[in-house]
Formats: structure tokens, sequence, C-alpha cells
């Protein structure tokens, strides 16, 4: 079994956040999937819909981002699987929007949640880091990643979630290298 999770902040007062498109892709490929979220057994702070055509769970830790390691470690002992079977899901603020960037490990590269992750499951798991953009250097980057998307973003917002859900389905067939042949570099709006 795969595990899928994105990271993000539980709550409609965070909903079409920059910092919660790992939710938004998360949601989407339920919706690919037809699979429906549900509260996970074991007393685990997450919500969870598993695809069973594909053998898939995908999750929404409902921690908060700072906290997303304690759900997703508490995921993977509960249905035990390995953290080779995991992909993460972020927001990037250091990629330009639309951009899509997947690693088979790596730091948390100054990101609370993936601080976390790593706290709670190690560095050996692979992520797909969605850009965001940084926007005015000026401005507070939990301002910038807690706010909602412009509306002249909005098309490319959609575009890079949907090449990322894209992504978590190549990631279930063919592994994380795949994802990176695939969905790594170029203009986000040729790359496949």
């Amino acid at each position: 079994m795969k595990l899928i999770v994105g990271l993000g902040n539980p709550g409609s007062k965070y909903s079409g956040t920059r910092h919660n498109v790992g939710f938004d892709v998360i949601d989407e490929a339920a919706k690919r999937g037809s699979a429906t979220f549900e509260a996970p057994p074991g007393n685990i702070d997450a919500l969870v819909a598993r695809v069973r055509s594909a053998d898939v769970l995908l999750a929404k830790p409902m921690t908060f981002m700072n906290a997303s390691g304690e759900a997703v470690g508490g995921l993977l002992r509960y249905f035990k699987i390995d953290v080779a079977d995991l992909l993460v899901v972020v927001d990037e603020v250091q990629l330009p929007l639309g951009r899509l960037r997947a690693r088979a490990t790596g730091s948390a590269g100054g990101h609370n949640g993936l601080k976390s992750m790593i706290q709670h499951v190690g560095e050996e798991f692979a992520r797909l880091r969605l850009g965001v953009g940084r926007g005015d250097s000026r401005r507070d980057l939990a301002d910038h990643v807690l706010a909602k998307f412009e509306k002249d973003e909005a098309a490319e917002v959609g575009r890079m979630i949907t090449r990322a859900a894209d992504a978590c389905e190549v990631f279930v067939a063919g592994g994380i290298a795949a994802v990176m042949n695939r969905f790594n570099g170029g203009d986000p709006a040729t790359t496949e």
C-alpha cells in the first residue's frame, strides 16, 4: 500500500491558502479515485480516503502544519506502511507559482511541516513540493503562506493541482524516480 499525504491546516479559515495546496491535491486525488474521507482507526488525528482500485491511502493530517509528522507517523505504524511507500505533498515558497519539484529525500528547507515529518519519520521519504511563490520579500513569510491566492493566480493554481495529482498517480505506478523524471524542471505551463 502507498500513502500519499498532503500537508495543510484544518478548518475553513485556511481553505484556499498557499499553505493548503497539499490538501487541495489530496482532495483532487480522492475525487479521481472516487474515495471519501473519514477518520482512521487508531485514534490518529487525520482524515483518510482509501483508493481501493490502486491500493492507496490518501491522508490529510488534522494536527496543523507544524505537527503533521505526528499524524503521519501514526498512519505509517497503524497501517504498516514502509516509509519508502510514502509521498508528502507540500507548498514551497522558493519555487515560482506552478512549478513542481519532486525529491526522494532531503531536508526540511525551512518548512515547518517537513521539519515535523523529519522529526517523526526521518528524512528518507519522498516529497513533492508545489511552487506557491515568495511574494513581496518585505511581507512576513507566515502572512504570505497563510494568505489566499490572488484571483489572477487561480488558473495557474488549478493547473498546478491537476499536475500534482497526476504526479501522485505516477508515484503509485512507478515510484519517485518516475515522478522526478516527468515533473521536475521546465516551464510549468509546458511540462507534462
